[in-house]
């Protein structure tokens, strides 16, 4: 027999959607025929698997070794654990038990593309479990996970959520756009107030590449931009970007389409603005750095609190604003 306790990262969902999570390789006519047949109970009682879980909720499965082992997902305990000691320089900026910013650098993915890919969502709960925060066998149920992606040549903050509760809340709170982001860049030229910019963004898949335009096109988004300079040069400007919506590439193709490409960004950008500056400071992908988060009063994630939280600039952008000065 196998039994296990509903906790708080699991209580709220369906019996039903639970089984299927734990045992990820049977066929939810097992699980029915299980129920059936009361080789699956719920607080040692016969159940049709609709039922709402509670914390506190004893789940009892009278299956054969054989059974439960061969429908499990793979254990991943030790892929988890590598990805935290390749990573184990991330830093951590805040942390409680919903929820934790790290501080991701550039050219590390925020999620996995492939399964040999080494992300920071495999660091989290790679952290987690060198903790003991979590054990493998709740990661059948629940995984904590990144919520804002940035892209991988992007650094800067990152939100990760450690737990359902967290991680619905965040969610939520990016939805409706309550968390402000503002970033950090180089862009070609002088800027020389503060502007909003609005548009619409497509992207093609197969390129992974946007276009932006004035008006709404087919299977375009809104986006919306505000960007002021913070220091001007000879020939271009240091700047802070409020991401409003949050899409693909959006500043790099939003402030590209405005004249005013990103510095390395060989994507959307200046080639020959960025090979001056890749020849001296060795740059070869976009300079965007998340800098700031701004999170609403929030009861359950900062005991009715608001909070503002930054990351430093890297190294490359405090050489060029210290050179170029």
């Amino acid at each position: 027999m196998y039994q296990f306790t509903i906790t708080v990262n699991e209580a709220g969902q369906r019996f039903d959607k639970y089984l299927g999570k734990l045992l990820p390789k049977a066929p939810s006519s097992f699980f029915y025929k299980m129920l059936r047949k009361k080789n699956i109970t719920l607080n040692g009682k016969k159940a049709e698997g609709k039922e709402k879980l509670a914390v506190g909720d004893k789940v009892s499965l009278f299956l054969s070794d054989e059974t439960f082992t061969g429908f499990q997902a793979e254990r991943r305990e030790d892929e988890y654990l590598e990805a935290y000691k390749k990573l184990k320089g991330i830093e951590i900026v805040y942390e409680n038990e919903h929820m934790l910013l790290a501080v991701k650098p550039a050219g590390i993915l925020a999620q996995k593309a492939k399964d040999s890919d080494v992300s920071v969502n495999e660091w989290l709960i790679g952290y987690l479990l060198n903790k003991r925060e979590i054990s493998e066998s709740e990661l059948s149920t629940y995984k904590p996970s990144v919520c804002n992606r940035l892209d991988r040549n992007t650094s800067g903050l990152i939100i990760c959520a450690k737990s359902l509760a967290g991680s619905q809340r965040l969610n939520e709170l990016i939805k409706q756009r309550r968390v402000r982001k503002f970033y950090r860049l180089f862009v070609k030229g002088s800027v020389p107030k503060e502007e909003n910019l609005e548009g619409y963004l497509t992207k093609d898949e197969r390129s992974n590449k946007v276009t932006i335009s004035s008006g709404k096109v087919e299977n375009s988004s809104y986006i919306k931009t505000r960007y002021y300079p913070l220091e001007k040069f000879s020939d271009m400007t240091y700047l802070e970007a409020e991401l409003i919506t949050g899409k693909t590439h959006q500043i790099r193709a939003h402030m590209a389409s405005a004249g005013h490409p990103l510095l390395g960004d060989y994507k959307y950008g200046n080639r020959g603005f960025n090979d001056k500056y890749r020849e001296r400071y060795g740059i070869s992908s976009q300079l965007l750095h998340a800098y700031r988060l701004e999170f609403p009063e929030d009861e359950l994630l900062f005991g009715g609190k608001s909070h503002i939280f930054t990351a430093d600039e890297p190294a490359v952008f405090q050489e060029i604003l210290k050179d170029i000065k």
